[in-house]
């Protein structure tokens, strides 16, 4: 059976047998996705972090058929209808909706009326119509009038019942009516009466209609949505009349009195049992598909917010701007560690701006801050321009951060624990100055959810939205690594191998015996076995260890190739990365074993030219259009500044300094033809646009980039 899965899993995903066996080998003896696109590229033959998950998704599914099959059987044999015909299809069949059919007249029901029918014994008056040989069933039927059926009309119902049902559970009545759906199915909807002012942001399904293969998924989550509220009445609906000619000429074979009760019986089995179901079938599946695009828009817009350029170990300070309440300013030092908190009241009301600035002055002096981060809320624009107007006794960097979630992080129980003593004011700017040291740092720590990168992700399936967001965060946490010696239990618990239990074992050793001095040190953590080790090791860095090679992508298991690498050049490892001129003599086929391949002396090499480099990039400063306050200061053709906020299936939506972002729509991010955003667009980048249309009312602004040079963004 499981060589059967490999086989399966190899055709679905076009990639070899021997790969999926040797994945799955690693993926069952508890090894992590990471770990194994990393520092397995000889066992997988190179497979990367999404083919390996892919391998996973479909493994279990088969699982999960299996189970489903093994159910099916055994409920089938103990009604005693289980034949060896029935049973190989049934095991030959990897298809749900193929089995679900087969098992359809088998499945226990609650109380049809076909079922009350045969209750009533008239189980030989419907195959009696099904024969359609009768010239006279109303006759016959006359034979059933006794007991609980009081005439020739409720006898032949009750058969027409029976019939009905048969034809509902009969697998090519089924495809008929599923391929009619599959060509024609088209998706209503109306808005329900009284409720049109209720569903105004609907209102462009008020009364749509269109065909379901053609409906986006964007649209249909928001149909689904909208029906969800109560505000919509939605349906799926084929060709009703040839959908019913198509099972007639299948079921009905004679003119005759049987052959019109027969197609009394189809037109109902159609209208009350056949059409519900695959309707149900259909919405179901349209939003699974939905679902699917709108968690990898999700994911993919997360991984490229975690991957976001990171300003590194400067100090910091924060700025989580207001107008009334205030400014709350905190100053962090090169660790993200709190030093000093208060308020500045710049703006009006208070409009104290010569004590603000004297305050700014002081604490930016005592605290050497290196740059400034202001929360992209309430005040953002105002509070930046008042301290770019000010002359500072340093040079100080200021940069606008994107605060979402950052109220949903300070009232933690993540930020309680870190800052029992503050409140969530000072959370949320400390929050805020972190996320422009190492916004991956920082955003861990937030249900992704709630950083304001998705499309719909509260109307999709919850849980495979967590596993795929889960599993993002975890590739870009290990793709970046860790400093071992200052990450947050938090971060660490994202680290191959490591759970929410080693992790804090890890910052409790760290803080009982001060800082790590090699990635062997990490043996001594408790609970701390030679898997977990050999899971995390690589991704953990310690910057200034004695072994150089403990700050770098290597994995300990591999310190003995470098090491030797080094003697044969008759150098120290130390002298081996810091000497590009030596790194050169070196020929990588003198190190191959049967267990070290290419790929893997490759990495090393690669990594011994960057040590510990970071992935991401650097940071860029940018500035919105200073005469660009809110949507009263748009006018169509005006070209402005612009950071990409979020990304969808149907464009990008774009953050242009004012309260409202704008949309630039797929057709309208570049001259060529695009299926995906993301060829031309990214989280975080900085664009310019051109205003085409304003709605003031919806507060919609529609953008493009086509024709709206880029150079020097």
């Amino acid at each position: 059976m499981i060589q059967n899965f490999h086989r399966m899993i190899s055709d679905t995903l076009g990639i070899s047998e021997k790969q999926i066996n040797q994945t799955l080998g690693l993926l069952n003896d508890g090894a992590t996705i990471p770990f194994i696109s990393r520092y397995r590229k000889e066992m997988t033959g190179g497979l990367d972090e999404v083919q390996i998950e892919a391998i996973q998704t479909q493994y279990e599914k088969l699982n999960e058929t299996a189970k489903r099959k093994e159910t099916i059987l055994s409920t089938i044999q103990e009604q005693g209808k289980l034949t060896s015909e029935l049973q190989k299809r049934i095991e030959e069949t990897w298809d749900n909706t193929i089995l679900e059919d087969i098992y359809l007249p088998y499945k226990p029901k609650r109380k049809t009326r076909a079922e009350a029918a045969r209750q009533k014994g008239l189980e030989p008056l419907a195959t009696l119509l099904m024969l359609q040989r009768e010239p006279h069933p109303k006759d016959r039927a006359a034979d059933y009038v006794k007991g609980d059926v009081k005439d020739v009309e409720d006898a032949l119902k009750g058969a027409r019942d029976i019939l009905a049902e048969h034809v509902s559970e009969d697998e090519r009545a089924r495809n008929t009516v599923r391929s009619s759906f599959a060509r024609q199915g088209v998706l209503t909807a109306k808005v329900v009466k009284g409720k049109e002012e209720e569903a105004a942001k609907y209102r462009d399904y008020f009364d749509c209609s269109e065909p379901l293969k053609r409906c986006s998924s964007h649209r249909l989550l928001a149909i689904r949505r909208a029906e969800a509220e109560g505000l919509l009445k939605v349906s799926i609906s084929p060709n009703d009349e040839e959908c019913v000619e198509r099972l007639e000429r299948q079921f009905v074979r004679s003119n005759n009195a049987c052959g019109q009760q027969v197609a009394e019986a189809v037109q109902d089995a159609y209208k009350r049992l056949l059409k519900p179901s695959i309707e149900t079938e259909f919405a179901a599946q349209s939003k699974e598909r939905a679902d699917e695009e709108a968690i990898k828009v999700f994911a993919e817009n997360l991984r490229q917010l975690l991957l976001a350029s990171p300003l590194g170990q400067k100090r910091v300070m924060g700025i989580d701007p207001g107008f009334r309440t205030g400014c709350k300013v905190v100053c962090l030092d090169a660790q993200g560690n709190l030093l000093h908190n208060e308020n500045i009241y710049p703006h009006p009301p208070v409009n104290k701006p010569k004590e603000a600035f004297a305050k700014l002055q002081k604490m930016i002096e005592s605290y050497k801050i290196d740059a400034v981060a202001i929360g992209n809320g309430t005040a953002s624009r105002e509070t930046e321009d008042f301290l770019k107007r000010q002359v500072f006794n340093r040079e100080i960097q200021v940069f606008v951060v994107s605060e979402q979630g950052a109220s949903i992080y300070s009232a933690s129980k993540i930020a309680r624990d870190e800052f029992p003593e503050y409140d969530v004011t000072v959370r949320g700017a400390v929050s805020i100055g972190r996320r422009l040291m190492d916004p991956l740092a920082e955003l861990v720590k937030i249900d992704p959810k709630s950083i304001g990168v998705g499309q719909y992700q509260h109307d999709v399936d919850q849980t495979k939205l967590k596993k795929s967001l889960d599993q993002t965060v975890e590739n870009c946490v290990n793709l970046v690594g860790v400093n071992l010696n200052t990450a947050s239990s938090h971060l660490l618990t994202y680290i191959s191998g490591l759970g929410p239990q080693l992790a804090q074992n890890i910052v409790n050793y760290r803080a009982e015996n001060g800082a790590f001095a090699s990635r062997k040190e990490l043996m001594k953590v408790p609970r701390m076995g030679a898997k977990a080790f050999e899971q995390c090791a690589g991704f953990l860095r310690i910057p200034q260890a004695r072994n150089p090679l403990d700050n770098t992508a290597v994995h300990p298991e591999s310190y003995c190739i470098v090491e030797q690498m080094a003697k044969d050049l008759g150098c120290s490892v130390a002298e081996l990365i810091a000497g590009k001129e030596l790194r050169l003599k070196i020929n990588p086929e003198r190190y191959l074993s049967p267990t070290v391949g290419m790929p893997t002396l490759k990495d090393i090499l690669q990594e011994l030219d960057k040590p510990g480099r970071d992935p991401r990039g650097p940071i860029k400063l940018f500035e919105f259009d200073k005469n660009v306050r809110t949507i009263n200061d748009l006018r169509t053709g005006m070209e402005l500044p612009g950071i990409v906020g979020n990304i969808t299936n149907f464009g990008a939506f774009v953050d242009i300094g004012i309260k409202e972002n704008g949309l630039i729509h797929l057709s309208q991010l570049a001259e060529r033809y695009i299926s995906d955003p993301n060829e031309v667009v990214s989280i975080h980048q900085h664009v310019r646009v051109k205003v085409l249309s304003i709605d003031t009312d919806r507060k919609r602004i529609q953008l493009t980039m086509v024709g709206v040079p880029q150079e020097g963004i």
